[in-house]
């Protein structure tokens, strides 16, 4: 068993998740992954068990009953990796807008750079997006300087969902403290991580958008973002996110 575990969730990427286990296995590095599964009409999940044949102690499933939301398929594979021995666990989307080959740079950056919490980030040297619409790369952006201002954190990238965490911030979190499911999970999980002290360490990466499958952003997401900044802020002053 490899001591990094992967979490992807999916739903409806069967363009993506053959190809995406393909070069994962091939990694220079041995990451094991768990596929977060929420009931894909396209049969995404029987793709990656034909890959379970094939790598059978290298990746994992958990099937859910329906879309129960991005937050909560990750705190499942949160927990899940707890109940085993790994000590890093990544946050990665199934797309190809995270680059596999960033992983291991992410990882070294916990492992060999004493970060408790590594970001691919997209802002911390300029703009690195390919393929987005202006007004999304700008939508991003400014959504991430409204969250530092709000928070008081400054982590450029603050909404970013390609991340390394080390073993010990995800034992020190109370899961049941963290409310949101949607886009703002990535905001307060980053802010929970930070309130707690964990040192958290920006790695510039090159983020390109999906090619294949049906994107599932929307303004709707983006709207949470802005107004779930406020709740989790305040929600601060009286509560932080430690199990003690």
């Amino acid at each position: 068993m490899s001591d990094s575990l992967i979490i992807i969730p999916t739903y409806n990427e069967k363009e993506n998740i053959g190809k995406m286990l393909d070069v994962l296995m091939a990694l220079s590095f041995s990451f094991d992954v768990l596929i977060i599964d929420d009931n894909s009409k396209d049969g995404t999940a029987g793709i990656v068990k034909d890959y379970i044949k094939q790598f059978p102690d290298r990746i994992y499933i958990e099937e859910r009953s329906g879309k129960l939301g991005l937050g909560t398929a990750y705190i499942h594979g949160f927990k899940w990796a707890l109940k085993r021995e790994y000590q890093y666990i990544f946050e990665m989307d199934a797309d190809f807008s995270h680059n596999p080959n960033d992983l291991i740079r992410l990882r070294d950056a916990c492992s060999n750079g004493n970060a408790d919490l590594s970001i691919g980030s997209r802002y911390i040297t300029g703009v690195n997006v390919v393929n987005w619409p202006m007004g999304r790369v700008m939508m991003s952006y400014f959504a991430s300087m409204y969250v530092r201002i709000v928070t008081g954190m400054t982590i450029r990238d603050t909404t970013a969902g390609f991340k390394c965490y080390s073993r010990k911030v995800l034992e020190a979190l109370n899961f049941d403290k963290i409310k949101f499911t949607g886009y703002a999970f990535q905001i307060e999980m980053k802010f929970a991580a930070w309130k707690l002290g964990f040192k958290i360490v920006e790695v510039p990466i090159i983020f390109a958008d999906r090619s294949e499958g049906q994107s599932k952003m929307s303004g709707g997401i983006f709207k949470e973002a802005i107004f779930g900044v406020l709740s989790i802020k305040i929600k601060s002053w009286f509560s932080n996110y430690s199990k003690k």
